[in-house]
This record gives structure tokens, C-alpha cells and sequence, in this order.
């Protein structure tokens, strides 16, 4: 029986060659698209082999609440791994992690720069087993400085050569690091990224015992069987033994009246399984994914699949009168209902393979690129896991029985004695189901059409809107505390290089933000304040073009400038702040006294993070002589901007002569921020353009089958002196009606989800008609435009031809 079914497919196949044709291309795009995004989804979801013991591993977040403004994040003290491990008969195990930014590797007087270092205790490979390839596992980090690198670092270091127990120079510090094993690279899906784990024991805030020093990630693994809310459930009687002393030594309230005040300090155990994609969590590595992008394209890969199963419809019904005599010739032969929907579904299932394996080659060829827009390592692995290629056969059969049902049972309810008399076309007039798939398909791809130009135009929107200061030709000097204290000097030798307009030191700068303190306002005692804070010398002000609302900024002629401050906007707003001369800040100092800063001014807000937050209390504070660390930012004309970089290097080399400069734009640097949407955006566009594609295809079904019906009327029309253009008009108006009406379904959808995904940025454009009006010319533009060949050429037919043909 398969084999009779095969064969008459394939005879059915070469008498529609065409048809056969296009179908194949529009469902071979459709489940490429589809299956491309579900690699795309799996990989940001996190579904990563590292996570053998993911149901046990979990990472404390803490959750604060300070003078109003909350925090959620992944930042936990060094000593609450330890504490806990002793305290508590849950922890099976601990783990912290910390990144350390760009480095500089030093191996035989060559240097590299690794982006991706991470310090990590001597358990991290208890919690994740990626290989270790070389070295002994209980020795790898147990000990400070010792190094464990990915293959792929140390063939880039070490080459051939065995790297176990060479030495190499990690950053500033004076004495080397043992290489003590080499790992298998680490997956781009997981969590974190790292070419290099040091020991975290050689960090010297390893043996931190303030327990409100959050800095680093804490991991536990819990025991088998064992709950997390029972460890959440004892963390508050941890915080009020280690934290409360220290609220009341710091910030002179006791936990009690500290909460009382409306404030908030707790921690909470949180899976491994929900890492990749709470992005309510401020993230110490990898930013989460977000989840409302994943709904979003696996809704597109369901649409587009839908879509090409539409278009199978449109295209058969629309080759059903050729199918019509073969129809009655069987049912008379004694084929029952029942056999001819068997042999029509076989054949959409037999395309639907087809299909498959084009979608595979298609995939094939286009992942690098996608990798490439996506900056990732998407895979489609058929033989892993094991139940792939089952999963993909019973995906093709689902297309196949989804696309081919309704012609099935449509071509097979002819009736053979209407067949016989020629009566087959009369039967087919009524197209009202072909006219609803083709508006939904238009109403899809207006849809995306729309999604994508508001994608574009919020993107536009942020990169352009004014910051608050001016971040064109600002060049960032990255590991800035490299310089020691020569630092100083550096920045004056730089000065005087022509093209430099201005030179500044600071320990943050817009877009890496990595100070925020608490404070309290003279005079209110009892209320504490939270501001992200930046140390900044002179020339700040200047060289970032900010301006200055009231006051002044800090001036070298005065030496007490050295022990006050300026804050933002937002900070005067917040704190309720109506006498800024006479307003002083102050916390506990180191010598158990407080500090006190005086407000110089105020400076207008700018927004040194992304636009999806509104501004937030700032703080600058002035940077002295002792403050080694952050980055220099140098103020470059656009003139010849090439030849002033490059003595910049000079100078650098001058000073730092075995360390290379490591630098960026902080424009480019602001962009970063927005890759996710962009990537996001780009995809837009591909699948926008891919989904117009398919339903075009299906409305060049529809118009085949309409200008097939409507031979004689156009032969008519003609006869009657119709020009082509009259006919034209005269056919493309259900087109345009079809369209319109697709426009009118999908506008309040997309405004709709549009609104809901702009409710991500605090900052966002309005939602005017041009994207709807522009969705909607676009689509309509293109379905005329894919009419057109089809109804021209039966308009330009010699109408005795046409009456004739009837």
C-alpha cells in the first residue's frame, strides 16, 4: 500500500511540477524559520549540559530596599558562604564567583587581553562539571594563585606546549600564577563566561567579614532532598545576627527600626534553572535573557509554520480543477472518500519531508550568519540529543497533516458526475475560506511589519536622545589604576598632545556604573539614603560636557572641595532637598567617625545607565591622589583623531611598557546596551521579510486560482473594450480589500503588544499611526506587486483565446 501511495505521489508530483515546486520552497522556509528560532529560544532559555546537578544548586540574591529606592541582585558578602556552610545542616556545599573585566595575560614577554576572568573557590568544579582535561582535580584552586584555563586559551597562550605548572603574569600583581589545569571551553549558553578561573582565596576581600559588603555571587549546593524555603526561612534570623550589629555601627539604627522605616535587607535562594531568564535580577555576569523576546519569536516560528501550511492550502485549491477529472475517474473506479484523502495527505506529508531536508541544508548554510548577528554559537546538533531526528520526522508529518487537510477533504467531496459534465468550477466558486487564510496571513505579516519599524524606531530613539552630556569622541581608558601613581602624571603628558581637548580620571563613568552607598542628610538621622557613586578629579565636569543646574563644581584653588560633593537632579528631587547650600551628607568613615560632604552644586541629570530606568540619586565625589583605580577619559578631536590615538599609545608605552592600552569609544560602549534589542530587531526584519515571502506565495495561489475562474470574464471585459489597466483595477480590488481588512485585525494586536513591550523603558516614543500606516502601504505595496504578473498577463490574452478556453 506505501509503495502504491509513493508512486502515484510521484506521479502526481511531475504532472504539477510547479506547484510541487513552490509548495516545497514555502514550507521549506517556513520550518527552517520555525526550527531556527527553537534553537534560538532553547539556547537563550540556558538548557545547557552543565547543570548535573541543577536541581540542588542555587544562588543567594539579595533584596533591598533603602530610602526608597529597591534593589535585586546577585551581589552577596565573601563571608556568607562560609557562615552558612557552618550554620546551617541544608549546605551541602559553597561556591563564590567574581569577574574581573579586561586582563593582561603575560607568558614569555607576550601579553594578551582576556576579556572573560573570572576568581572562583576550589568547588567550582563540584557545582559544574565541565571537563578538566588536564591537572588534578583536587588541586586545581585550592591554593592562591593558581589558574585553570579553557583549551582554547591555552593553545592561544601556550600553543603545543603542555601548559601545566608554567607561570604567567595575570594583571597588575607582582608574582605569577601556577597553570594547574585546563578545562573544555564553556558552553555560550551558560551563565556565566570564563577563559580563565583564578582561586578566589587569592582576592584579598576573600576574608572579608562584613557581612553588608556585597561584591561577589554566592552559589550553594543544597542536599539531597532538601528544600530551599527551609534555608529562606532561616535567613532572617541569620541577617539580624551578623547584619544588625552592623546596621547600628554604620548607619545607627537598630534592624527593627531600620525596617521600620519602610526599608528592607533580605536574601533569598534562587534556582539554577531561572538564572537565564529573571531579568527582574541585576546580574553579575551574563545579563538574563528576557522571556517576553522568547514568547515573542516562538509565537512568530508557530505563525510562519502557519502561514506555509496556508499557502500549501491556497496553492492546491488553487491547482484543484487540473486535480478535478482524476478525482471522478477514481471515485467511479471504485476508490472510496476515504482512500483519496489517505493519498492526498500522504502526498503533503511526502512534501513536507521534503521540505525538512531542505530546511536542514537551509539552517546549515545560514546558522554562521546568525551567529554572526547574534554574537553566539548556535548549533543544530541532529544526533544530540538522541530523540532529535524522531522530533523533526513527527514535526513533518504535523506540517504535512496540518497543510494538507483541508485539501484533502476538499478535492476528495467532488463529485464525479459534476466532474464528468465539466461542472467541476461551478462547485469551486465559493473561495470564502482561501479569502479568510489569506487575510490571516496578511494580518501576521502586517503584524511583523509594523513590530519591526517600532523595534527600529525605539532603538533610534535611545541612541539619539540626549544623554544629559556629550559622549561623541570620548576615548575610555579601561584598567586605568594600571598607571598607579604615575596616573597623574599620565593624564598631564596627554593633555599636551595636540587633538586632546581634555583629559579626566574617575573611578565610573556613564554605562559602568560600580559604586552605590548608602548615605543619610544631616539633620535626618533616622532616613537612609542609597546614591550610585562616582569618584571624579578637575576636569570631569568638562571633559564629559555636562552642565551644572546651581552651584559650582570642584575647583583646585579649594582645598576643602576635597571633602565635598555634587549630586544630580534626581537626588534633589527624590531626597526632598530644598536648601542645597546648606545640605551636608555624611556615613560612617573608617576611623569610626563620620565623613561629612558638602553640596557644591547640582549637576543636570544625565543618564548614566540604560534608558530602560529612569535616572536615578548620583553622587560625585572627588577623587584624590590615593584613588588608583577606574578609568581615564580623554576628549580627542575629530580632527585627524587617528594620529592622536596613536601618540596617546606612545605616551602609554612610555609609562606602561610591557601592559598594553586597552581603550573604546564611550558612544560605541553606549550602544552595548541596546544589543539585545538590536539583535532582537535584525531577527525583525529577517522573519518580517521571510513571513511577506510565504504569504505572498499564497496570494499568488489565490490570484492563479481567481484569474483561472474568472477566464471568460476577463475575455468579456475585453471583447467589450476593457483595457488592461480597467481589468487590472478591476481584479486587484478584492486584493486591496483582503489587505485593508488584514490591516484592520492586526493593528489594535500589535498595538497592543507594542505597548506592553515599550513598557520596558522608562524613555520611549509614542505610538503614532506612521508605523501602522507604513505596515500597511508596505504589505499592500507587496501584494499588488505579487498579483500583478498573473493578472496582466491574463488581461494582455486575446479574448477569443479566452472565450475559447471556456
Amino acid at each position: 500500500m506505501i509503495q502504491n501511495i509513493i508512486r502515484h505521489s510521484i506521479r502526481s508530483f511531475k504532472r504539477q511540477r510547479a506547484y510541487v515546486i513552490i509548495n516545497i520552497l514555502g514550507l521549506s522556509i517556513g520550518i527552517a524559520c520555525s526550527l531556527l528560532i527553537a534553537v534560538y529560544v532553547i539556547n537563550e532559555a540556558g538548557f545547557d549540559k552543565y547543570n548535573v546537578k541543577k536541581d540542588r544548586i542555587y544562588r543567594a540574591i539579595l533584596d533591598g530596599k533603602i530610602g526608597g529606592q529597591e534593589v535585586i541582585t546577585t551581589s552577596s558578602p565573601p563571608v556568607m558562604g562560609p557562615t552558612m556552610l557552618k550554620e546551617f545542616p541544608e549546605i551541602e556545599d559553597f561556591l563564590r564567583m567574581t569577574g574581573s573585566g579586561p586582563t593582561v595575560i603575560e607568558y614569555n614577554n607576550l601579553t594578551f587581553t582576556e576579556e572573560h576572568l573570572i576568581q572562583a573557590d576550589s568547588s567550582f568544579f563540584n557545582f559544574f562539571s565541565i571537563p578538566v582535561l588536564k591537572g588534578d582535580m583536587e588541586n586545581l584552586l585550592n591554593a592562591p594563585r593558581k589558574a585553570v584555563l579553557s583549551k582554547s586559551t591555552a593553545i592561544k597562550i601556550f600553543g603545543d606546549e603542555n601548559p601545566i605548572d608554567k607561570t604567567i603574569k595575570i594583571g597588575t600583581d607582582s608574582i605569577r600564577y601556577a597553570v594547574t589545569g585546563v578545562m573544555g571551553d564553556i558552553p555560550g549558553n551558560t551563565h556565566f563566561e570564563a577563559n580563565i578561573i583564578t582561586s578566589f582565596m587569592t582576592n584579598r576581600n576573600s576574608k572579608n567579614p562584613t557581612w553588608m559588603s556585597n561584591n561577589l555571587s554566592t552559589y550553594f549546593l543544597l542536599k539531597p532532598n532538601t528544600s530551599p524555603e527551609s534555608v529562606d526561612n532561616k535567613f532572617p534570623g541569620l541577617l539580624v545576627k551578623y547584619v544588625g550589629p552592623e546596621l547600628q555601627q554604620y548607619l545607627g539604627v537598630s534592624m527593627e527600626d531600620f525596617e521600620k522605616q519602610g526599608n528592607r535587607y533580605r536574601f533569598f535562594l534562587q534556582s539554577l534553572s531561572d538564572f537565564h531568564l529573571d531579568t527582574s535580577v541585576q546580574q553579575e555576569f551574563k545579563a538574563a535573557s528576557d522571556p517576553k523576546y522568547l514568547i515573542i519569536f516562538a509565537s512568530i516560528a508557530v505563525l510562519i509554520v502557519v502561514i506555509a501550511a496556508i499557502n500549501f492550502m491556497n496553492l492546491s485549491t488553487a491547482q484543484a480543477s487540473k486535480r478535478a477529472k482524476e478525482v471522478g475517474i477514481k471515485k467511479i473506479g471504485g476508490s472510496t472518500r476515504g482512500m483519496l484523502i489517505t493519498q492526498f495527505l500522504s502526498e503533503s506529508i511526502i512534501l513536507a519531508f521534503i521540505a525538512l531536508m531542505f530546511a536542514i541544508i537551509i539552517i546549515k548554510a545560514s546558522l554562521p550568519y546568525f551567529n554572526n548577528l547574534l554574537n553566539s554559537d548556535l548549533v543544530l546538533n541532529l544526533f544530540s540529543p538522541w530523540f532529535t531526528i524522531p522530533l523533526l520526522l513527527l514535526f513533518s508529518v504535523f506540517v504535512g497533516l496540518l497543510a494538507g487537510s483541508y485539501p484533502a477533504f476538499f478535492l476528495s467531496s467532488f463529485s464525479p458526475y459534476e466532474v464528468l459534465k465539466g461542472n467541476v468550477k461551478n462547485s469551486m466558486k465559493n473561495g470564502r475560506l482561501r479569502r479568510v487564510l489569506v487575510v490571516f496571513q496578511f494580518a501576521v505579516s502586517i503584524l511583523l511589519i509594523i513590530g519591526m519599524i517600532i523595534m527600529y524606531s525605539q532603538i533610534n530613539y535611545m541612541l539619539n536622545k540626549d544623554v544629559g552630556f556629550n559622549k561623541e569622541q570620548l576615548l575610555v581608558i579601561n584598567r586605568a589604576g594600571a598607571l598607579g601613581t604615575r596616573m597623574k602624571a599620565f593624564k598631564n603628558t596627554v593633555k599636551e598632545i595636540p587633538g586632546v581637548i581634555n583629559i579626566s580620571s574617575s573611578t565610573a563613568i556613564p554605562g559602568r556604573t560600580n559604586n552605590v552607598n548608602g548615605y543619610r542628610i544631616e539633620g535626618k538621622n533616622d532616613e537612609s539614603l542609597i546614591l550610585t557613586t562616582a569618584w571624579v578629579d578637575y576636569d570631569f565636569l568638562d571633559t564629559y560636557g555636562m552642565s551644572l543646574v546651581s552651584g559650582r563644581f570642584f575647583d583646585e584653588s579649594y582645598t576643602s572641595d576635597q571633602n565635598a560633593c555634587l549630586v544630580n537632579e534626581a537626588a534633589i528631587k527624590n531626597f526632598g532637598i530644598t536648601d542645597v547650600v546648606n545640605t551636608r551628607f555624611f556615613q560612617p568613615g573608617d576611623s569610626g567617625k563620620n565623613d561629612y560632604y558638602q553640596i557644591l552644586g547640582v549637576v543636570k541629570n544625565f543618564n548614566f545607565a540604560s534608558l530602560r530606568n529612569p535616572i536615578e540619586p548620583y553622587i560625585l565625589k572627588f577623587q584624590n591622589d590615593g584613588m588608583l583605580f577606574g578609568y581615564i577619559t580623554v576628549k580627542i578631536s575629530a580632527l585627524n583623531y587617528t594620529s592622536t590615538i596613536s601618540q596617546i599609545e606612545k605616551v602609554w608605552r612610555e609609562f606602561m611598557a610591557n601592559d598594553p592600552l586597552q581603550y573604546y569609544f564611550l558612544d560605541e560602549d553606549f550602544e552595548q546596551m541596546y544589543s539585545q534589542e538590536k539583535q532582537n530587531a535584525q531577527m525583525a526584519v529577517i522573519f518580517s521579510i521571510l513571513a511577506v515571502f510565504i504569504a505572498a506565495l499564497g496570494l499568488f495561489g489565490l490570484t492563479s486560482f481567481t484569474v483561472e475562474q474568472r477566464t471568460k470574464e476577463i475575455g468579456v471585459r475585453k471583447a467589450m473594450g476593457s483595457s488592461v489597466a480597467g481589468i487590472y483595477f478591476q481584479m486587484s480590488k478584492e486584493v486591496i480589500l483582503l489587505v485593508s481588512l488584514s490591516a484592520l485585525i492586526s493593528w489594535p494586536l500589535i498595538y497592543y503588544i507594542a505597548g506592553k513591550w515599550l513598557e520596558n523603558f522608562y524613555y520611549r516614543i509614542d505610538l503614532g499611526m506612521f508605523s501602522f500606516i507604513a505596515g500597511l502601504s508596505i504589505a499592500l505595496g507587496i501584494a499588488l506587486l505579487t498579483i500583478s504578473f498573473k493578472v496582466l498577463q491574463a488581461a494582455r490574452v486575446n479574448p477569443a483565446q479566452s472565450l475559447k478556453y471556456e
